[in-house]
């Protein structure tokens, strides 16, 4: 019997990073039609991201951990996600400045990284949720689904948009995805060795969504100066809000 519950949170934890392959839609569109409609992707991926930190891992972090120890652990995660892309501005510079290299955005690996946390967090909670009930594992694995589409689209872009290539952004989205799967079989294997796992992992996830969309897109936005396109930009912000709200809303 566990083997077989095994089976089936890997293959739900499966089905779910392979939502981070959504940009495979993109490949056949042209390059100049895609950048043009990236600055608004990236408009819809920051408010996505808040929304997700404030509507989504807010609540059920504090639900697990308290208001104090929740906004601790966010703070870490803020401080966390500020130290790394100190180091990778550091690096960059160092490595690239003098060879005039086109170089990713640091706001991409800091993307990825948060994007990871998120993943693992998602197979911990498909792996509680299957072995509570077969029933809330569906529900679950199909809210995580519904969930992932907007923000992997999202994820997506903003990797294009911070310098790479649109198959480079396929290839790790998709890996970064997968540690959903690593998250599942540390959750059946390891929670009782690692007790409230979760409790640290989703404020800190929290923490790096608001520097991510706080430090780094909201600036790139205001770069936009023309009225219509900066209407159309905050368009595509509220949608990412909406849109997440009415995922968490519905399950």
């Amino acid at each position: 019997m566990p083997l077989m519950v095994l089976e089936t949170i890997l293959a739900a934890s499966f089905a779910v990073s392979l939502i981070s392959l959504i940009g495979v839609f993109t490949l056949g569109m042209r390059e100049k039609l895609l950048h043009s409609l990236l600055f608004y992707f990236v408009s819809f991926a920051a408010g996505a991201m808040l929304a997700a930190a404030f509507l989504d891992l807010l609540p059920e972090g504090i639900a697990l951990a308290g208001v104090e120890n929740f906004a601790r652990y966010a703070l870490f995660g803020l401080l966390v996600f500020f130290m790394i892309e100190k180091f990778i501005h550091w690096h960059h510079h160092h490595k690239h400045h003098h060879k005039g290299e086109h170089t990713e955005a640091p706001f991409t690996y800091l993307n990825l990284i948060g994007d990871a946390v998120h993943n693992f967090i998602d197979g911990t909670v498909i792996t509680a949720s299957f072995l509570t009930s077969t029933e809330l594992g569906i529900v679950s694995t199909i809210a995580i689904i519904a969930h992932e589409i907007p923000q992997e689209l999202g994820d997506y872009s903003l990797l294009i948009y911070g310098g790479f290539s649109k198959q480079k952004a396929l290839f790790y989205n998709f890996l970064t995805a997968l540690t959903s799967i690593l998250g599942a079989l540390t959750a059946f294997y390891f929670s009782s060795l690692v007790p409230n796992l979760s409790t640290l992992l989703i404020p800190f996830a929290a923490g790096g969504f608001i520097y991510i969309a706080s430090a780094d897109l909201v600036p790139e936005l205001h770069k936009e100066r023309d009225v219509s396109k900066s209407i159309l930009q905050f368009m595509c912000f509220a949608a990412g809000i909406v849109l997440i709200a009415a995922v968490i809303g519905s399950v």
